[in-house]
């Protein structure tokens, strides 16, 4: 049995400024390469402590897990390339770090609440009333939320609603 998880503490991390920076740095690189695989054994490499330390620092630090904070990056650099290109769908997929176009299709979809080519036509449908919106304004309300894990999401949602949007 497990024992039970200790609830995040924002800021312990952030009393260490070596290991802020270090976590910085990991960060950075995950902002840099997000197409990338970045496991936790990777990103404590670049950090230069261990995987359960990183783990636990970044989540403190930041709020977020490691993983989650590569899904937003992910999902984020998708829609913009949905939104700014006529790149394929299957394209954008895999050049934004998925493996699958189902996998990215289906966690597209929980984390926005839209499919790919569902944000793609609504963005054509409303491009004409963007121009008047600060761009920093329209990319800060395209940043997904992802306070929860998408599992722990789907989890919470009834069955039938995610069908009955499509």
């Amino acid at each position: 049995m497990r024992p039970p998880r200790r609830p995040a503490t924002p800021g312990r991390a952030a009393q260490d400024p070596d290991l802020l920076r270090r976590l910085l740095r990991a960060k950075d690189r995950m902002d840099a390469a997000s197409h990338e695989e970045w496991p936790v054994r990777r990103l404590a490499r670049v950090s230069n402590v261990s995987q359960a330390h990183f783990a636990r620092s970044f989540r403190d630090a930041f709020g977020i897990p490691p993983h989650r904070y590569l899904l937003t990056r992910r999902i984020e650099r998708a829609s913009a390339l949905l939104r700014d290109t006529d790149l394929p769908i299957t394209d954008i997929a895999f050049g934004t770090g998925w493996n699958s176009l189902g996998t990215f299709g289906r966690t597209f979809r929980d984390v926005t609440g839209d499919s790919p080519s569902a944000v793609r036509a609504r963005h054509r449908a409303a491009e004409h009333q963007l121009y008047s919106v600060p761009h920093c304004f329209v990319i800060a309300a395209h940043r997904p939320d992802l306070t929860m894990a998408v599992s722990e999401k789907r989890r919470r949602e009834p069955r039938g609603r995610l069908r009955a949007n499509r």
